[in-house]
Parts: structure tokens; C-alpha cells; sequence
């Protein structure tokens, strides 16, 4: 299993909407996540910095081709379509990325 992190910044006017449509997750995308061997998916807000963090634990064997699975996925390209105009990403995020990735510097259980 590998402890996954990233942040991505939100739109002050969007915290409202984006809170509501998480509370109510469409069932293909929670499907998807899933499928694509993520567990303990978690999001949180950082107010007033507007910071989404998202923390989930991975127990597949290829990261890559999960997250080009999920991707591909016509529900939740629709639900990125939803969440993305909301989100501002972070302007030292790696290339190709949208949240930026974090790196895991302690754990204990």
C-alpha cells in the first residue's frame, strides 16, 4: 500500500458548490476510484489559504495505469469537467500534473 498526498488550491466563490457536490458524489465515479485500487480517499479544506488536500492510500501494483484508467473514464472526465473550473492549481505543480503531488515525510500508525 502506498500513501498517496497532493494540494490544489480552490476558488474562494467556488468552496460552497464544490463542498455540495462532494457531499453527494455521483456512485460511477466513487465506482471508478474504486476500480482503480484507491482506498481512504480523503479531501480537506484549508481556510482562508483555500487549499483542497487530498490524502488516499493506493493498493495496486501500477500507479500509472490506474490513473490512466481513471482517466479514460467518460463519468469521471464529466465530473472532472464539474470540479476542475472550480480548482486552481498550485503555479509550482510539475508538468502534467493538476494537483500537485506531495511528498510522504512521516507516517505512524
Amino acid at each position: 500500500m502506498q500513501r498517496m498526498g497532493s494540494v490544489l488550491g480552490i476558488e474562494p466563490e467556488a468552496i460552497t458548490e464544490y463542498k455540495r457536490i462532494h457531499a453527494d458524489v455521483w456512485p460511477e465515479v466513487l465506482a471508478m476510484i474504486a476500480a482503480c485500487n484507491i482506498r481512504n480517499y480523503t479531501i480537506f479544506l484549508k481556510e482562508p489559504e483555500n487549499l483542497l488536500f487530498a490524502y488516499f492510500e493506493y493498493h495496486g501494483d501500477d500507479w500509472a495505469a490506474d490513473a490512466a484508467k481513471m482517466a479514460a473514464d467518460p463519468k469521471t472526465q464529466e465530473w472532472w469537467s464539474v470540479c476542475m473550473p472550480m480548482q486552481t492549481p498550485l503555479a509550482t505543480r510539475k508538468k502534467g500534473e493538476w494537483w500537485a503531488e506531495m511528498e510522504s515525510v512521516f507516517h505512524v500508525d
